[in-house]
């Protein structure tokens, strides 16, 4: 939010500050729900459950919720949230059919804990959707200077695996983003996934996928070898 100490990560001053100024900015009392967006290596974790337990208690927040948390540090967040009395309500974590790093234990810890989830990034940054399935595309966020989505991440093994996904998705009756958010959802404790749009179209298509959530289980065991080739 500034720079020098402070600025960032998860010490009480920092969230506090930070969010009376969002506050400000928007013209709000309060937030229905207030994340913290990353564990910080430099800050007890005590420090910041406790921040966001007085962000509840000051009225600023009416909820509060982790993001890109481990299955041991969520473990940990939600034992002292809960002993403080402000309970976590959600994690927020990247997830994709790229990106399955939260099947290693967090959806165990989150199940157990009674924690919501709600998804990032579950088309990759565009590389679950149609956008570059025979290559970039010269208008394209690849195409571009970026800092997530380059032209090196673009290869020819991705677009093996995307046009074959995409093969399965057409059989199911969608596009190949309306699958995988699909896919991503599949999880009984998954709350929602967030998508990221610049056209009303690509809304309209990701909202598509609530026709068809349901996956046979050789679908699941093609898209598998899919992804582990």
């Amino acid at each position: 939010m500034w720079p020098g100490p402070y600025g960032d990560f998860g010490s009480r001053k920092y969230l506090v500050a930070s969010l009376d100024q969002s506050l400000k900015r928007m013209g709000l009392d309060y937030v229905d729900i207030f994340y913290h967006h990353r564990p910080d290596p430099e800050t007890p974790l005590e420090e910041t459950m406790s921040a966001l337990d007085f962000i509840v208690r000051s009225g600023r927040a009416l909820y509060v919720g982790i993001s890109s948390y481990g299955p041991e540090d969520t473990q940990k967040a939600a034992e002292m949230l809960k002993a403080l009395g402000t309970p976590c309500l959600i994690h927020q974590p990247s997830y994709s059919m790229f990106n399955r790093w939260v099947e290693d234990g967090l959806l165990g810890v989150l199940d157990q804990q009674g924690i919501g989830c709600i998804v990032f990034s579950p088309l990759a940054q565009g590389k679950l959707t149609n956008r570059y399935l025979n290559g970039i595309p010269a208008d394209s966020r690849a195409a571009k200077p970026a800092i997530f989505l380059q032209e090196k991440d673009i290869t020819e093994e991705y677009i093996w695996q995307a046009q074959r996904l995409n093969a399965i998705a057409q059989e199911r009756g969608q596009t190949l983003a309306q699958m995988a958010i699909a896919w991503v959802l599949r999880h009984p404790g998954m709350t929602s996934a967030l998508i990221g749009a610049s056209k009303v179209s690509q809304v309209e298509d990701c909202v598509g996928a609530l026709a068809n959530l349901e996956f046979a289980e050789a679908e699941l065991q093609a898209i598998e070898a899919i992804l582990g080739e």
